[in-house]
């Protein structure tokens, strides 16, 4: 952040290099990995950048050739990287991803990573202050105990003073137990002012098996959106009615990455002052491209897509056929599995 204004969202947490099968391979059986970059904080940034916000993403990443290479791909996305800190005594974070054919896995190797040192102090920059939405999740206050300070202090204190707080739950069962994750991300979440939770991460965590369950559980944010993978979307604000939008079925490459793009879609619409059910639709489209690559990150939807799928009356969205409508990035076949599960994101 170099002159000009300030970002109008700030997102918070870890990213790391990902090494995937460059087949699509299961692990075990690959003899070529692929290069990546992958959080789920920084996934939503790039969304977010990309439909044309100002976004600073804040972090901390080894002094090595995987933090320049994550600095790197990051501020490719359009995201303001200069809030990250180059740690040279800790390393940057690397997962696997292993392919399956009932779902993706992965495989961490991140305990002590750069990112696990963040604390409260990486919100102090005052270039950030002006921000209207601060982003964080559920992942990163399991990598520390300085780094569930700093989540704490960005919801309780609201050091982006003016901002809003939205909370992606994405509960991480590798890295916690639901026994040990469930009272803190319940906790967390419900100061928040916008979360957004899978109904099946809501009933693993808190036994909850429908969405106006979640909201009772969760009563203080102004919204809750209740995520049902290819089911669809409900949004439960504290007052009035709840909003359900249907999902759309699309091409399924890979649903790894999808929950960030819903993100990306709904808190977009958010910030430009949508109701709750363009909200909604914003984030299933932005989803379903993500669905279709094999990546995390999908390149945007044109903002006039955008326009159309929220200007469709509930007819016209039930009977959309995203391949058909040009809605999806590059040749996506019809000879993928169909679905709509970003729920699960990637929380294997």
């Amino acid at each position: 952040m170099t002159g000009g204004p300030g970002p109008e969202v700030v997102t918070v947490g870890e990213t790391m290099v990902v090494m995937s099968p460059a087949d699509a391979a299961p692990l075990e059986r690959a003899d070529r990995l692929r290069l990546g970059v992958g959080g789920a904080e920084s996934n939503l940034a790039i969304g977010l950048a990309g439909l044309g916000h100002r976004v600073a993403w804040v972090s901390r990443v080894g002094d090595d050739p995987f933090g320049r290479m994550v600095l790197r791909e990051v501020a490719d996305g359009g995201v303001d990287v200069a809030s990250v800190a180059l740690d040279a005594h800790a390393p940057t974070g690397v997962y696997f991803k292993d392919p399956r054919p009932e779902a993706t896995g992965v495989h961490y190797y991140r305990a002590g990573s750069a990112a696990s040192r963040l604390g409260p102090g990486a919100l102090d920059d005052p270039r950030l202050a002006d921000a209207r939405l601060l982003h964080l999740s559920g992942i990163t206050p399991v990598l520390s105990e300085s780094c569930r300070a700093l989540v704490a202090h960005a919801v309780d204190d609201r050091p982006l003073r003016g901002a809003l707080v939205s909370f992606d739950v994405n509960h991480r069962p590798r890295l916690w137990p639901a026994d040990r994750a469930a009272d803190v991300l319940r906790d967390l979440a419900d100061r928040a002012d916008i979360v957004l939770v899978g109904l099946d991460e809501a009933e693993r965590l808190w036994g909850t098996a429908d969405p106006q369950a979640v909201r009772r559980l969760l009563p203080r944010p102004a919204t809750v959106v209740v995520k049902d993978g290819a089911v669809g979307a409900t949004a439960l604000p504290r007052t009035g009615p709840a909003v359900f939008v249907p999902a759309l079925r699309a091409p399924v490459v890979e649903p790894v990455g999808a929950g960030d793009a819903f993100a990306a879609g709904y808190l977009s619409a958010v910030l430009r002052g949508l109701d709750h059910a363009a909200a909604l639709r914003c984030g299933h489209v932005v989803a379903v491209r993500a669905l279709a690559v094999p990546g995390d990150c999908a390149p945007p939807p044109r903002r006039r897509d955008l326009h159309g799928v929220v200007a469709l009356t509930a007819r016209g969205w039930a009977a959309l056929d995203p391949v058909a409508a040009g809605l999806l990035h590059g040749r996506a076949q019809r000879g993928h599995r169909l679905g709509g599960a970003y729920r699960h994101l990637h929380h294997v």
